[in-house]
């Protein structure tokens, strides 16, 4: 079936837009592929490291993440974007599908947020900065919980300035890792536009603590430190940096090929 000229413009430009915008992956382990009315989101298992990343949990995560990318490149547009997670049973590489379903008035945040992705990504933690105020790492749990995820706050650290928080799903399926990249990302942009540095590593399993603030049936999928630069949380340019470490004790099934 053919697609409407219209139609694949616009899918097409989103999808350069979507591949732009910073992920939280350091390689781009999947591709966009625009067929009759959909943006299809396929898994390419040649780009991940497997043996680092055997289930794909990274790569569910960098593909979540870009899947928040497509949806405000969408909503810029015009466009609503209605978002199928692992659509075809039958297809396993596809990880997502994205519908332009009719019009969408963009919102303010939703402006704060795709100018984040336009930032240019810089690496390192940040030189200085203090733990943000309160009723603001509880604006990013919100930003969270948007996407289907919790944000927890954690103890402070030995030798950490900011917030020490954990990013956790209700399970730990496929679609889950899908959801908490996309609650990752989210928060990520959304602590960008609040001026805020937010470092994290997916390593959650294991870190002491963790237990103490998660509810029974929460799976920890990703840590973040959220540091406040400069002197007010405000909407403004901000950084954040990403370890992408894999844990190989969340790699409970092999990831299945592309066919």
């Amino acid at each position: 079936m053919n697609v409407p000229t219209a139609v694949r413009a616009s899918a097409e430009r989103l999808v350069v837009a979507a591949t732009m915008g910073p992920t939280v992956h350091d390689v781009h382990a999947w591709r966009f592929k625009v067929v009759s009315g959909l943006i299809e989101v396929h898994a390419d298992p040649a780009r991940f490291r497997l043996a680092h990343d055997p289930a794909g949990r990274g790569l569910h995560l960098s593909s979540g993440a870009a899947l928040v990318n497509l949806r405000l490149a969408a909503a810029q547009l015009g466009h609503e974007a209605v978002v199928r997670l692992l659509p075809d049973a039958g297809r396993p590489s596809v990880l997502a599908s994205v519908r332009l379903a009719g019009r969408h008035r963009v919102s303010r945040e939703e402006r704060l947020l795709y100018a984040a992705t336009l930032r240019p990504f810089r690496a390192g933690p940040s030189a200085s900065g203090a733990c943000p105020p309160l009723p603001v790492v509880d604006e990013l749990a919100g930003e969270a919980r948007l996407e289907g995820a919790t944000l927890r706050r954690l103890p402070p650290g030995p030798n950490s300035a900011g917030q020490r928080a954990v990013l956790t799903t209700r399970g730990d399926s496929r679609a889950e890792w899908l959801r908490a990249g996309q609650a990752l990302q989210r928060l990520l942009l959304s602590a960008s536009a609040r001026s805020l540095a937010a470092s994290f590593v997916y390593a959650a399993v294991d870190m002491p603590g963790v237990e103490e603030v998660t509810d029974p049936g929460e799976t920890p999928q990703v840590l973040l430190e959220i540091t406040q630069v400069g002197n007010a949380a405000t909407p403004a340019a901000g950084r954040w940096t990403g370890r992408t470490t894999a844990v190989p004790a969340a790699a409970r099934a092999a990831f299945p090929a592309a066919p």
